[in-house]
């Protein structure tokens, strides 16, 4: 009689535990979406597409490009990680009246692990006459927002790019997603 209840005793307290580390899951992403361990997330264009419509605090927007079948790309900020990092984050959203479904474009032509992604986006640092390619881990998979497969009518998705951070003395690039118009944002940090 004793062991039973020491043996039901122990799996209520592992129980509890467990839920104890649940949360509501509004504060993570699928690690396909979200920043690497050690880079900061986007803050609110991390979120769902539901909770950011809950915030009232204004975002910041930098930069818009219009893209195919009233897709909009808007950029919220560029910002340089101290690990010699820039995080581009944003959100698409489909002003058209009908699905969108992702271009492969999107992804880019190399040949990597991050199917339904924005893998293909580059910066250009005119300036410095050098291109950037989104960051990959080692497992090829990029380091931006990927599962993107279909975007409903009046949806808007939050999305992330990861690059090499150009020299501290470029103070502007070009960011381009392909089918999208060149959009020129402002660095900080």
């Amino acid at each position: 009689m004793v062991k039973a209840r020491t043996g039901a005793a122990a799996v209520a307290a592992v129980m509890v535990l467990a839920l104890a580390g649940c949360g509501n899951g509004d504060d993570e992403k699928p690690k396909s979406q979200a920043p690497s361990a050690g880079q900061p997330s986007a803050g609110k264009s991390q979120k769902s597409p539901s909770a950011a419509g809950q915030s009232s605090a204004p975002v910041e927007v930098i930069a818009t490009s219009a893209g195919p079948e009233g897709i909009v790309l808007t950029l919220n900020s560029a910002v340089r990680d101290q690990g010699g990092f820039l995080t581009i984050s944003g959100q698409i959203k489909n002003g058209g009246t009908s699905a969108f479904v992702q271009t492969a474009a999107w992804r880019g032509d190399e040949k990597s692990a991050s199917a339904a992604s924005v893998a293909g986006a580059t910066l250009t640092d005119k300036a410095g006459k050098k291109r950037y390619y989104v960051l990959r881990d080692t497992e090829s998979r990029c380091l931006c927002t990927s599962g993107i497969t279909r975007i409903a009518a009046g949806e808007t998705i939050p999305f992330f790019a990861q690059f090499p951070a150009p020299p501290a003395s470029t103070t502007e690039v070009d960011f381009n997603l392909p089918t999208f118009a060149m959009a020129t944002v402002k660095l900080s940090g």
